[in-house]
């Protein structure tokens, strides 16, 4: 796993200080060639790893990397996963069935929707759970996607109703199907490390905000850092600037003194920013890539 991760926030008007900077943002981004200027600088910087959503817009960047297989040779993708709101969009532009169709593997769509169709009838959840990964995979065909992620969002539901089983499927999902490290992205890595020991996850990657002043790390700071100090958790850090409360190289520099920690994912839009980023974490942390 590289060092340094590049986010996909944003390109898609998130900004956790100013709702007026990613309103900016989304109005910059609506085309995908301005989101592409913007992976190529990362791209060139040396930073190869994106990390994103399966935002539907996704989709048209994984086709461009596929498209030019010379130019993004190591380029790859962590994909984060599910983007719930495409669905919906999709039933409504295209009906039912027309989004099954859009969604669903390429590699046999009828046995597909037998399976899924099999799932519901007999409230099979391994099986809808595992339908809806390999369908969330779809654009990513034929790319370098070695780590996959849950969603945060979709973690900490499943965590706050103590459904830790699906994190189970999930992880063994990934492996055996997709040959990939299964990820989780959470609000609160302590509670979830404990969830997901408990259904034999040893040492998992874990991502969630982690910085010198404590921003969103929901479950307590000394519990963050006692999770690290234990070497039971693969870590990659965001947040750590704590959205501009600190200085880009007293964050980083801080951070890399954890222990722990094998990565970092921030977002940026100007090449200056990428590139300092960059520099700073190839000092602190080695070669970020």
């Amino acid at each position: 796993m590289d060092k340094l991760l590049f986010g996909d926030n944003q390109f898609f008007g998130i900004n956790h200080m100013s709702e007026e900077k990613a309103r900016a943002q989304a109005m910059r981004f609506q085309k995908t060639d301005a989101i592409m200027d913007v992976l190529d600088i990362a791209y060139d910087t040396g930073v190869r790893t994106f990390m994103c959503t399966t935002h539907d817009r996704i989709s048209e960047i994984a086709d461009r990397v596929r498209a030019n297989p010379n130019r993004y040779a190591d380029f790859t993708f962590y994909p984060c996963m599910p983007y719930a709101h495409k669905y919906a969009n999709a039933v409504t532009e295209h009906g039912m069935i027309g989004a099954l169709r859009q969604f669903m593997p390429e590699d046999g769509l009828f046995s597909t929707a037998l399976a899924g169709g099999k799932a519901l009838a007999t409230k099979d959840v391994d099986g809808m759970a595992k339908l809806l990964i390999d369908m969330e995979m779809k654009m990513f065909a034929g790319l370098k996607t070695p780590v996959i992620f849950v969603q945060n969002v979709f973690t900490d539901l499943l965590l706050g109703m103590g459904f830790t089983r699906a994190l189970r499927i999930f992880h063994d999902h990934i492996r055996e199907k997709h040959g990939a490290e299964p990820a989780y992205i959470t609000m609160n890595m302590p509670m979830l490390l404990e969830a997901l020991e408990s259904e034999g996850i040893k040492r998992p990657i874990i991502c969630s905000n982690i910085n010198k002043i404590g921003f969103r790390m929901s479950g307590g700071y000394d519990a963050y850092l006692d999770a690290l100090k234990s070497g039971r958790v693969r870590a990659i850090a965001m947040s750590v600037y704590a959205s501009g409360a600190i200085p880009a190289e007293e964050a980083i520099e801080w951070i890399a003194g954890l222990p722990g920690v094998e990565a970092l994912v921030f977002g940026a839009s100007s090449a200056g920013n990428i590139r300092h980023t960059k520099q700073l974490v190839d000092h602190y942390m080695g070669e970020a890539a």
